[in-house]
């Protein structure tokens, strides 16, 4: 397992800028590993970085997903992240834990097991975008269960948060800032109003529980606007998402903040994934009783197990680490649960 983990560590998935492709070491690594072990490989290139790697042995009615694009590395690494180091029990490396350490124990387990299996591999889970678990949904391919690696602690995750995002362009009226109607007309002043509320409304919400969860998430990521500080600025975007609640529209929440606004302003939907289980579908329950594994509460983030689940297989969630070190500085897996995520994907391959 640390030999593969320090071979996918060293290899740069980093997304952005996704700057990968299906020719490039990190695919080419996987599918000679798999090939080895006696799987039949099908790479899929879709472009702009977006690869995917499906491998089967025999017949299997188990589909086992991991994604092996990292977030960016942070100024606040101190060692290189892309040089797996081990200490203290421990695996550092970006990505260690979210989830090249998954990818490294699911080769491991594929090498020393001789039972039907099927492993998809995706590039492009980091862009919250989805794209290669779409395409491969249009494919038509049916499973009983599918698996979806993410940090877990190494129990079966049955049910998260949805996810949206937003564009709001707020428009204002140009001018010299000495104007009294810089107050009413900046389009920066505008879009601060609005935020405001819209924190106000996600405060309020933290009262209710759905599904397990208090609570919504609201999060602006990125406000920009205006030219100088004496001028009034006619232009202003917020980038903003909201995770919903199990069993919750995320849309329709978005759609409550959006109407929070009083000024002139235009909204462009962004990535949309539903919660877990998708909304009309039941939960995973049998299928982690199936495989034989712990069952978790509800977690906050999300995950690709939900386009799963939308397409009518029942999916959960499962994989080594915590998601508390996952995107953060020394990122770090503990090697027992690596340990524990092998036993588990090699019983599920045997």
């Amino acid at each position: 397992m640390i030999e593969h983990l320090t071979r996918l560590v060293a290899c740069d998935s980093r997304n952005p800028p996704r700057a990968m492709a299906a020719s490039g070491a990190l695919f080419s690594y996987l599918r000679a590993q798999l090939e080895g072990a006696g799987f039949q490989c099908i790479l899929e290139d879709y472009g702009e970085g977006c690869v995917s790697l499906l491998a089967r042995r025999g017949v299997p009615d188990l589909l086992l997903n991991c994604h092996v694009d990292t977030v960016p590395a942070t100024a606040e690494w101190q060692s290189d992240p892309l040089r797996l180091q081990v200490r203290d029990q421990t695996a550092v490396g970006l990505g260690a834990c979210d989830t090249k350490g998954a990818a490294a124990c699911l080769l491991a387990a594929a090498e020393v097991t001789r039972g039907a299996a099927a492993l998809l591999f995706t590039s492009d889970e980091e862009a919250g975008e989805g794209r290669c678990v779409r395409y491969f949904l249009e494919r038509g391919e049916r499973y009983a269960g599918v698996l979806v690696a993410e940090p877990t602690n190494c129990r079966a995750v049955l049910a998260h948060r949805g996810l949206a995002t937003a564009i709001g362009e707020f428009r204002g009226v140009a001018g010299h800032a000495s104007a009294v109607r810089a107050l009413t007309d900046s389009a920066l002043h505008r879009a601060v109003r609005w935020a405001a509320r819209a924190l106000e409304w996600a405060e309020a919400e933290q009262s209710r529980t759905i599904g397990g969860l208090a609570g919504i998430r609201f999060n602006l990521g990125v406000v920009s606007g205006g030219t100088k500080s004496n001028m009034i600025a006619d232009r202003a975007e917020l980038r903003f998402g909201v995770r919903s609640r199990p069993g919750e529209d995320p849309v329709a929440l978005l759609e409550q903040i959006q109407s929070l606004t009083h000024a002139e302003c235009s909204w462009q939907l962004g990535f949309v994934g539903p919660s877990l289980p998708a909304p009309g579908r039941p939960s995973a329950t049998a299928l982690a009783e199936r495989c034989g594994l712990p069952i978790a509460p509800p977690v906050d983030f999300w995950s690709e197990a939900a386009l799963f689940a939308m397409a009518g297989m029942p999916a959960l969630v499962y994989g080594p680490g915590s998601i508390a070190q996952a995107h953060a500085a020394e990122e770090w897996v503990a090697l027992e649960e690596l340990e524990r995520a092998f036993a588990t994907y090699q019983r599920l391959m045997s």
